[in-house]
């Protein structure tokens, strides 16, 4: 089977709706049902840097409620990675070396807390920068954390099942198969996104290369609504596919002139969408820089259109049939 890539005749657009946030945004995610036919179901949760968790409109760009987690000192503390449970009805907030678990229809300052500390200092250290679902009955969910580890809890108690060890960087995100029996994680300053067998969780069954070796971005990677291929961007500008089945590589593209650190195939189109670029500082340019000029393609958002094509179809493309 071949994947093929195309640019869309458009490959730069605008925001249609633009949400102002106060701070840095560390993480956000969208609520599992929404649905554009009820306008009810169209929010989006983020988190930003001292402030609480919102809750917006994804529509209108207003701000429905907040979801607040206080520290000792009784000020507010914002999350770090956030994330819907599959049934929708809990946001999981992962802080320093701590869970925070809120009820979506009780906003405010109520929430269940969870160290991923044992008393002896036993499970997961660190920041838990990202959280993932199982997207089957299975009731477990993924968190990484910046000590390189990812761990696997039950949703219901918290209750920590394993700890993975092999990331070179702090875990920047992860993200279960389309079967819930394996797991992609990937890492910062890390060129590899490693997959676990969830079932067998003492080795990596794979890596798959991008690069990021060089730079403190989150470089996003997505599975494809069907679970046959993942793509991640890298700091090259390229988006790589790989087979899941295999571990293979597939195909690759020139997504942009800098680093893509955002990559998403789009839930049943045929699509994805890429983001791309990073902060420069005008007056650290060096003489080798002011050769290559940057022409404000750099820092965009693209779509891209994707189809398979059997072996067959390649044959006869290379023969000119």
């Amino acid at each position: 089977m071949q994947l093929n890539v195309f640019s869309l005749p458009a490959d730069s657009y605008a925001a249609n709706v633009a949400v102002r946030e106060g701070e840095s945004v560390y993480d956000y995610c969208w609520y599992p049902y929404m649905s554009a036919s009820n306008p009810d179901l169209c929010v989006l949760a983020t988190s930003t840097k001292d402030h609480p968790i919102h809750l917006w409109d994804s529509n209108s760009g207003q701000l429905r409620c907040t979801y607040r987690a206080y520290d000792a000192m009784d000020e507010i503390t914002a999350a770090f990675s956030i994330g819907f449970n599959p049934n929708g009805n809990k946001i999981f907030a992962g802080y320093n070396k701590t869970i925070r678990v809120f009820d979506v229809h009780r906003p405010g300052r109520d929430f269940e807390q969870y160290s991923t500390l044992s008393g002896k200092k036993e499970g997961q250290s660190g920041i838990i920068s990202s959280i993932a679902f199982s997207p089957t009955d299975s009731g477990m969910l993924a968190a990484g954390s910046y000590s390189q580890t990812t761990a696997i809890y039950r949703e219901d108690n918290m209750e920590l099942l394993y700890v993975l060890h092999g990331q070179e960087g702090g875990v920047t995100q992860v993200q279960f198969s389309k079967d819930g029996n394996y797991l992609y994680t990937g890492g910062r300053k890390d060129p590899y996104v490693l997959c676990w067998d969830i079932r067998k969780t003492v080795d990596i069954v794979y890596k798959l290369y991008r690069s990021s070796e060089t730079t403190n971005q989150r470089i996003q990677f997505d599975i494809e609504p069907l679970g046959r291929y993942l793509g991640t961007g890298g700091q090259d500008g390229l988006v790589h596919i790989y087979d899941l089945q295999t571990g293979e590589w597939v195909s690759s593209f020139q997504a942009a002139l800098d680093t893509v650190n955002g990559f998403a195939f789009h839930p049943f189109l045929p699509m994805a969408a890429t983001s791309s670029g990073h902060r420069r500082f005008a007056e650290l340019v060096d003489d080798s820089q002011e050769n290559n000029p940057l022409n404000g393609h750099e820092n965009c958002l693209s779509a891209w259109s994707f189809y398979s094509s059997t072996a067959d179809d390649a044959a006869n493309t290379d023969s000119g049939n």
